[in-house]
């Protein structure tokens, strides 16, 4: 137990900013919500940004650790050992890592298990995909670090951001189940919120979309994991190029071939590929539903903002949202039943249909806030502390 007379000091482990990243949003969020709290924390990075809306708040340290490399093999062991060494130097009270590092003991498995990823990437692909996944030095050594990590004797701790993460995590790593907790994302209520008419008009105007097309909205990066072809062959195969826009919201280095995917099944002229979008606000604010039928998310934090914006959603049964939809606030299909995610976008074309499921959509979010989530985690460290409360 740490002193009365001084706060925790606090380490959250996070390899580098990506303004794109979700899971870099996310550890910005916590930041920021445990820094208001009293906590005395500090970033450990290659390297994060300071001040404004997506930097550090004054009050958190930052130690970067910024290693000469070659290659993501070379950096990722460079960045492993230098955290490593700064947590033995700088003596915290508490390390919680959002980075894949054996021998810490608080683990946020944000970014999901990689080994259950790969199972479903193989079975998109064919046995080639297997077979070049199993090959790949990347891929083996994600996979013995992953092992590394969940064996450890050193993690007390893993917080799990859905049921089924912590499932995989026990599946896959036979880890106890005593010695994982749920705790969700929280989102900004306040600020993602439903739209007020006049903000949903502006929305519309600014980005040209007609009033009499059904607006469906895609945010994410990495086309391949988060189901951008998916979305595209759904929307070819349910006839909705007439009656609707599908709306792209994101990066990928392969965009190209998702554009001329769309030329091939003819809706080019319906899809809008927008590129990263640093405010996705208005986005949602004008959109209808959303959709994100991807391969394998833990939990989309696009997925709950636009739930939180009074939007229906439609994603996948390996997405961890889908604990939080149910038939009364959008729809949840196989990642790979490109009929079922047609036939669910169809059924949200009628726009007050749409509404009433979105304002269900909203409801659920309304235990989610970043106060409680900010509540949990402050319990949670508490009790590895052995302190009575840190609220």
């Amino acid at each position: 137990m740490q002193p009365a007379e001084r706060p925790p000091r606090i380490a959250l482990v996070r390899g580098s900013w990506n303004a794109a990243g979700g899971a870099e949003r996310f550890v910005q969020r916590i930041a920021q919500a445990l820094a208001s709290r009293g906590v005395e924390l500090t970033m450990i990075a290659r390297k994060w940004p300071r001040g404004g809306e997506f930097g550090l708040p004054p009050n958190v340290r930052c130690v970067e650790l910024g290693n000469f490399h070659v290659g993501r093999r070379w950096r990722d062991q460079a960045f492993s050992r230098a955290v490593r060494e700064a947590v033995a130097r700088e003596g915290f009270d508490l390390v919680q890592s959002h980075e894949r590092i054996p021998g810490l003991p608080l683990y946020r498995a944000g970014d999901g298990v990689h080994r259950q990823w790969l199972a479903l990437r193989g079975r998109k692909g064919g046995w080639w995909r297997r077979l070049g996944d199993a090959l790949s030095a990347h891929h083996r050594m994600l996979l013995r670090t992953e092992r590394e990590m969940f064996q450890h004797p050193a993690l007390r701790c893993i917080v799990c951001n859905s049921e089924m993460v912590r499932d995989e995590i026990a599946r896959h790593y036979g880890v106890a189940p005593e010695k994982m907790v749920v705790i969700r994302n929280g989102i900004d209520l306040q600020r993602f919120r439903p739209p007020e008419p006049a903000q949903r008009q502006a929305a519309r105007e600014r980005f040209g979309w007609p009033e009499d097309r059904t607006v469906f909205l895609f945010v994410g990066s990495g086309f391949e994991r988060k189901g951008v072809e998916g979305a595209l062959r759904a929307f070819a195969a349910g006839g909705l190029q007439d009656r609707a826009l599908l709306v792209v919201v994101g990066h990928d280095k392969h965009l190209a071939r998702y554009q001329k995917l769309a030329e091939r099944l003819g809706v080019a002229g319906s899809v809008r590929f927008t590129g990263a979008q640093n405010d996705v606000l208005p986005y949602y604010h004008g959109a209808d539903a959303f959709v994100l039928p991807t391969l394998y998310d833990p939990q989309s934090n696009a997925v709950l903002e636009a739930m939180a914006c009074g939007l229906p959603a439609i994603t996948t049964t390996s997405c961890g949202v889908a604990e939080l939809l149910s038939p009364a606030s959008g729809h949840v299909v196989d990642a790979f039943d490109v009929p079922a995610l047609a036939r669910a976008m169809a059924d949200l074309l009628p726009r007050d249909h749409a509404r009433a499921l979105g304002a269900a959509a909203r409801r659920a979010m309304e235990p989610y806030g970043i106060d409680r989530m900010t509540d949990d985690y402050l319990a949670l460290y508490a009790r590895l502390l052995g302190a009575p409360s840190l609220r």
